[in-house]
């Protein structure tokens, strides 16, 4: 992910050992790449940026009567601070308001979350923070102790507790970043030369047991159901 990628940039400058990344959802914020998607250097790699709009359209379809989403992020996380960035420009177009609050650290998060429910937040949708995420069971025992849905990033988080997701395929976003290796490997291509690419494919995936203790229909078109794998 983003911190990983930008560490093992930063140890690499000096060699000739390139860099591939997998799952950074802004390389350019990241300055892992320029604006137009070309490497700054001896790297390249792929980019598991959020399905934003199709998110939003989700949730007002599941919650016709929503008007305000909260949005835990981590500052110092570039990839967090354009996927808020995002949400805020798009979120007017489905009749929403974002409530976004930063964190520095992992031991904020509880805090924060108790402080997004006092704002009368009608949901949360999760962001790929590496902070966030990694005490999602936390935010879930409070979100669910206060009737309030959460919407996850991708299939795992649905798997944990969030009620529904908008979320790429990670399988296949390892694939097409291992075909993009394999290409640097074999001297078919030079990582300094490929632009990084973006995974377009992703799926709704749903908690109908989550779903049912908030009260939400799990009856989604075309979801599928991460308690039935």
């Amino acid at each position: 992910a983003t911190p990983s990628a930008m560490s093992a940039y930063n140890s690499c400058l000096d060699s000739e050992i390139p860099v591939v990344y997998t799952a950074v959802s802004d390389p350019v914020g990241a300055g892992l790449a320029d604006e137009e998607g070309n490497s700054v250097g001896n790297i390249t790699g792929t980019s598991d940026k959020l399905p934003v709009e199709e998110q939003l359209k989700m949730i007002r379809d599941l919650m016709p009567d929503a008007k305000k989403i909260g949005i835990l992020y981590t500052t110092s996380e570039p990839n967090s601070v354009s996927a808020v960035k995002e949400y805020q420009e798009k979120a007017g177009e489905y009749g929403f308001k974002i409530e976004a609050l930063g964190v520095m650290t992992q031991a904020e998060v509880n805090q924060a979350t108790d402080t997004l429910i006092s704002k009368g937040v009608d949901c949360f949708t999760n962001l790929t923070d590496n902070n966030v995420v990694g005490v999602l069971p936390s935010i879930l025992e409070k979100t669910n102790e206060a009737g309030i849905p959460v919407y996850g990033s991708e299939i795992e988080q649905v798997k944990l507790g969030c009620v529904a997701s908008a979320g790429i395929e990670y399988v296949a976003l390892g694939r097409q970043t291992g075909m993009m290796a394999a290409k640097i490997l074999k001297g078919e291509a030079k990582a300094s030369d490929m632009p990084y690419e973006t995974i377009s494919e992703f799926e709704i995936y749903v908690n109908p047991d989550a779903m049912a203790a908030l009260k939400l229909s799990a009856d989604v078109e075309n979801a599928i159901d991460v308690t039935a794998e």
